[in-house]
């Protein structure tokens, strides 16, 4: 499909707010159901973007940024995967393929994000500098052109894909064999799991892993629902709290408690 000259600057201007949005994180744009509903309403495939976007999220909902470790790109992901979507012009028969295009793409897109943080962190000791001056239009100023920063880091690319036109794009898509497109659909839903690991290799200590393991074991029961993990999990979480307080409050009233840092081993112990 080829879109005209508004439509190109639309969709690049979807992207410049999902870049942005990928850091002020108010109004979602960032967020692959958002963006490629977006994309897909100004092009004209909406059904297709729609489907596209909502599994996308599915697979985003898994990547996090805890501690050092930095999720891939859900904005690239998604504006470039609609990008190509619409360009292929298959419809709901390419959903498939972006998606195995996406996930790549959300981790190539890390390398932008680190070089656009690494700007970042001098812009800040530009504004460190301004506000010793007293300076409140460069603090601004400059507040400006990092989040603008954030922006283009995501509406190049898409420039770049629609640069690119509709008939290579289409060309690669038909190019592609099944066993490649499968492939990379399995490694995106790997990457969740990846994600996770990495999450549970930093958080880890010795108190929370009785918590995973229960939540591993209830989550392999059918007939249980996200809504009734997440009940249970907020349930688990209050009962945590709540044994934290008590072993603070208890090595305060008593001679012989130990507060050790640990509420479930503070608990057993004076049990």
């Amino acid at each position: 499909m080829n879109l005209n000259a508004i439509q190109m600057i639309l969709v690049v201007l979807i992207a410049f707010l999902a870049g942005m949005e990928g850091i002020l994180d108010q109004f979602q744009f960032h967020q692959p159901v958002i963006s490629c509903t977006l994309i897909g309403l100004v092009t004209g495939n909406l059904m297709p973007c729609l489907i596209l976007g909502g599994t996308l999220q599915m697979i985003a909902l898994g990547w996090a940024n805890v501690g050092a470790a930095v999720a891939p790109d859900a904005a690239l992901a998604g504006v470039a995967s609609a990008i190509i979507l619409v360009l292929g012009g298959q419809g709901r028969a390419g959903v498939a393929s972006a998606i195995a295009i996406a996930v790549p793409l959300a981790v190539a897109g890390l390398l932008l994000t680190i070089l656009v943080r690494t700007i970042s962190t001098m812009i800040v000791h530009i504004m460190d500098r301004a506000a010793e001056e007293g300076s409140f239009a460069k603090l601004d100023m400059w507040q400006w052109i990092d989040i603008c920063l954030q922006g283009i880091r995501i509406a190049i690319p898409a420039a770049l894909i629609l640069a690119v036109g509709a008939t290579p794009v289409r060309a690669l898509l038909n190019a592609m064999p099944s066993w490649l497109t499968g492939g990379l659909s399995i490694g995106g839903g790997m990457v969740v799991a990846v994600g996770y690991a990495m999450v549970i290799n930093m958080m880890a200590t010795a108190e929370v892993w009785p918590f995973f393991a229960i939540g591993f074991v209830m989550a392999t029961i059918p007939s249980l629902t996200l809504i009734g993990l997440g009940a249970i999990g907020v349930s688990f979480a209050l009962i945590y709290l709540n044994l934290s307080s008590n072993s603070g409050s208890g090595s305060s009233n008593d001679t012989g408690a130990n507060n050790s840092g640990d509420p479930l081993g503070d608990v057993i112990d004076n049990y």
